[in-house]
């Protein structure tokens, strides 16, 4: 099993949803994160004040899936996500030793 973790552009959310659901994906937590890469940021002027904005809004999607889907996984996000600007986002993958149901104690494949 894998867990996949993708930092996006808030308005490419539904894309990647859309994208998911139709490689049969049915489950996946969202979060609302702030961070930054190699923009640093901008400069924003309120009410006359120019400030520096270091955190920009991003979503993180995290997902659990079988090894078999990961390549396809990864490349629906990619497709979906990807505006061809900086700031785009990131994909992590990486190893999942154990995962289990609580409800119904069902364990790695069977639980995902």
């Amino acid at each position: 099993m894998k867990k996949i973790e993708a930092i996006v552009k808030p308005f490419k959310l539904e894309d990647v949803k859309e994208s998911l659901s139709e490689l049969g994906i049915s489950g996946m937590t969202i979060s609302e994160v702030k961070g930054y890469g190699r923009q640093q940021g901008h400069t924003e002027l309120y009410r006359g004040a120019e400030y520096v904005v270091d955190f920009l809004p991003k979503i993180k999607i995290e997902l659990v899936v079988n090894d078999e889907l990961e390549d396809k996984v990864v490349e629906a996000i990619i497709k979906s996500a990807k505006t061809g600007k900086i700031g785009d986002g990131k994909i992590f993958v990486s190893n999942i030793e154990k995962a289990i149901r609580i409800r119904t104690e069902e364990m790695n494949d069977e639980a995902i």
